[in-house]
């Protein structure tokens, strides 16, 4: 058994609760891979399992953080086959679900292994699968279709870059929120670019005269989902991931792992080749906002946390 260093949540709290210690990191067993970690993503839940807002258990402390890697095999158990095949070691690969992500070293399952493109470098790969799973899984259940209009709140985050992308792909309209600072970009990758603030939905009317087919909530401001229930007629064809307790109250999908939410397992599972083969062929750009080593966890938490960042965070250990 050896040694890897890990992001660890010694209380529950803020960023300043987060810290670095040894962990132990044993031999795969059958169905499982080691993993050199190169680069592991950042995401808005990492800090809401440490934040208490599912719970503050003492009994999980120390709690290890991360759910998304990049990196090589350096150790593989008998029968390890992941969904693109045998995996073997050397090979460079992406995991998704790897709880304990932020660390040096881990052990996952082989099922949630899938090869890295060599088209990405170790930080657009370690950034890649938890934003674009999501994103995937947004579009699925608010149906989008060819040829309709898509609303997307928070389009220049990580989740909201791969989501406009997709939704362009596939022959939709999307009207796209985010600061204007980041309109360039969006309207690079197909977006209309609106700024969110008061008068929000007039702004949309104007972009979209033919009316606003569905919506996806990636910022969780009550402006979203409210612009959004006003333009919407069918309320199903809205979706949130973070605007749960205003969701609630209006009666649109909540999404993800809260009570009452559809976490979207299968869906999510099944996208990771799709998204990585799109990235392979260079359909799908990947963007890093910026990259901390795994010291630094505690700020790239707080810059997370107080939004405003165009695409992933990622940490390099």
């Amino acid at each position: 058994m050896s040694k890897a260093a890990a992001v660890v949540a010694g209380a529950y709290g803020g960023p300043e609760v987060l810290s670095v210690i040894d962990v132990a990191v044993p031999e795969p067993e059958p169905n499982q891979v080691r993993i050199t970690v190169r680069a592991a993503g950042v995401n808005p839940f990492d800090h809401k399992l440490y934040s208490g807002i599912f719970g503050a258990d003492p009994g999980q402390l120390p709690l290890r953080l991360g759910v998304e890697a990049a990196g090589v095999v350096t150790a593989a158990g008998v029968d390890a086959v992941g969904p693109a095949g045998p995996i073997a070691v050397g090979d460079e690969v992406i995991a998704h679900h790897a709880p304990g992500a932020y660390a040096t070293e881990l052990v996952v399952p082989a099922s949630s292994v899938v090869p890295k493109p060599v088209a990405l470098s170790w930080e657009q790969a370690g950034g890649l699968l938890a934003a674009g799973t999501t994103a995937v899984h947004v579009l699925e259940a608010i149906g989008l279709g060819k040829d309709e209009t898509v609303l997307i709140h928070g389009a220049a985050g990580g989740v909201g870059l791969v989501a406009v992308q997709l939704a362009v792909a596939s022959g939709a309209t999307v009207v796209a929120t985010a600061s204007r600072a980041k309109h360039d970009l969006l309207q690079e990758l197909g977006a209309m670019p609106v700024v969110y603030g008061p008068g929000l939905a007039d702004r949309v009317r104007t972009m979209a005269p033919d009316g606003v087919h569905a919506a996806a909530d990636l910022v969780g401001t009550d402006e979203a989902v409210d612009v959004s229930v006003e333009l919407v007629p069918d309320r199903f064809r809205i979706a949130t991931i973070a605007g749960y307790e205003r969701g609630v109250r209006v009666g649109i999908q909540l999404l993800g792992g809260v009570p009452g939410g559809d976490p979207g397992t299968e869906i999510r599972a099944a996208a990771r080749l799709r998204l990585t083969e799109a990235a392979a062929a260079r359909r799908l750009r990947t963007v890093v906002a910026d990259a901390y080593p795994l010291r630094e966890a505690a700020v790239a938490h707080r810059k997370i946390m107080a939004g405003h960042t165009t695409g992933k965070i990622v940490l390099v250990p």
